[in-house]
């Protein structure tokens, strides 16, 4: 499950994505069109920005801006920044691997084979999904979300 962040970042990016070509959205804005408490959403927003999603402007045509375009920032990415790593076990983590402590043999763990399954689609489905796939209302353009 995603957290609570996570949701609001990618709402946040949606919203951004949204708006015309170098048009700027203040904090306020966002916070009341997505619903999303002001002071962690100016959290959330300097958190992308760090991480080069955003930009921000100051002065009267203040705000913020998304720095790529919304076709180069997938879920994928934007969850690993907010929660962390994305597999379901520390042992099949790419970015924090940590072998399970009570396992004695990864290769023969059945457990670890079948989350190894899930956590590959799942890579692979929130990689391939970006921002502007979200925006898309022409059901030809959504990613469909198959498990074979």
């Amino acid at each position: 499950m995603i957290s609570q962040k996570a949701k609001y970042a990618l709402r946040a990016l949606v919203a951004l994505a949204r708006a015309k070509p170098g048009e700027t959205m203040m904090i306020s804005e966002i916070a009341r069109d997505q619903k999303i408490p002001k002071k962690f959403l100016e959290q959330i927003l300097l958190d992308l920005k760090h991480h080069g999603l955003l930009v921000s402007r100051r002065g009267k045509s203040g705000g913020y801006l998304l720095l790529r375009e919304p076709s180069d920032i997938s879920f994928g990415e934007v969850l690993r920044i907010i929660d962390g790593p994305l597999a379901p076990l520390p042992c099949l983590s790419k970015m924090a691997y940590r072998r399970c402590d009570d396992c004695p043999s990864e290769e023969l763990c059945e457990i670890r084979r079948v989350f190894s399954r899930v956590a590959e689609t799942t890579r692979k489905a929130l990689d391939e999904t970006t921002i502007a796939d979200s925006l898309s209302t022409d059901r030809q353009h959504r990613i469909p979300l198959r498990v074979s």
